[in-house]
């Protein structure tokens, strides 16, 4: 008597783990006209055909019926002298997803792997009624010993969280914060003149990353990369903190350069485009 293979059977069930992890067909159709739409969305003017096409590496002549089925449908408008640019269907989707977009959900699996590849522990911040807000951590194996948890605020002046908000913020939401941040600092903390604080605030700047060493707490050392939205505008801050003994400060170091990389993306995700 032949045996009868089940769909519960193990080959059915390794032939359908192999099949995963063949690569999916798709409809080139729909790839090789993305890429017309990927060249108009970061392209400020609108462009001929001719330009369109050369730029996305497409021929003129196969460009052509892609565009039109575009035009049909509000993809792309074409003005006055043919030169075509994103219409209205291209508006109402990219608002689409910038209304279900959140910071923190979109950070968070690629937080986890910056934790797994630095080997630190992150956290991610945002601005919060009494300022810089801790919302998630990640930590490693060996978990820092210090009091850090989602929904502590951070001090603007000797935290490598508050520092990066205070150089992305609007200068009147810092300057009212800035009013009661010593109690924030701790009871050891040192006053900061204006003139310190606004030079932590412009090196900030200049390295698109704040950093602080053996602050506030002695033997810890953090940097804080920002995350930028589609308006330029900052709505998260993600800090890699750790040991000095193990923690590389540099801020062109391993762990600088990782941070950066991670918040480059996120901020990519939720629709940012460098200028």
């Amino acid at each position: 008597m032949k045996s009868v293979i089940t769909r519960d059977d193990p080959p059915a069930a390794g032939k359908q783990e192999r099949n995963r992890d063949k690569p999916r067909r798709g409809i080139q159709s729909v790839e090789t006209g993305s890429l017309l739409l990927r060249v108009l969305a970061g392209h400020v003017a609108p462009m001929h055909l001719r330009e369109l096409a050369g730029a996305a590496g497409i021929a003129a002549g196969k460009a052509h019926p892609y565009l039109v089925s575009f035009l049909k449908v509000g993809f792309v408008v074409q003005d006055a002298a043919g030169r075509y640019e994103l219409g209205p269907l291209a508006l109402q989707i990219g608002l689409s997803k910038l209304q279900r977009l959140d910071p923190v959900k979109a950070a968070a699996p690629l937080v986890e792997q910056l934790a797994e590849e630095t080997g630190q522990s992150i956290a991610l911040a945002v601005w919060g009624t009494f300022g810089p807000t801790i919302v998630r951590l990640d930590e490693p194996v060996q978990p820092m010993h210090v009091n850090l948890r989602a929904g502590s605020v951070m001090a603007l002046s000797n935290t490598a969280t508050g520092r990066l908000f205070a150089a992305y913020m609007p200068p009147k939401v810092i300057a009212f914060a800035r009013e009661h941040d010593l109690l924030l600092q701790g009871p050891h903390a040192e006053p900061q003149s204006r003139r310190q604080f606004e030079a932590l605030v412009e090196e900030t700047r200049r390295h698109r990353l704040s950093r602080t060493i053996g602050q506030p707490i002695a033997g810890i050392d953090a940097f804080c990369a920002p995350v930028f939205d589609s308006t330029g505008t900052l709505v998260l801050g993600i800090t890699a903190m750790g040991p000095s003994a193990s923690f590389d400060s540099a801020w062109d170091g391993r762990v600088a350069t990782a941070l950066r990389r991670c918040a480059e993306q996120v901020s990519a995700r939720l629709g940012y485009v460098v200028a």
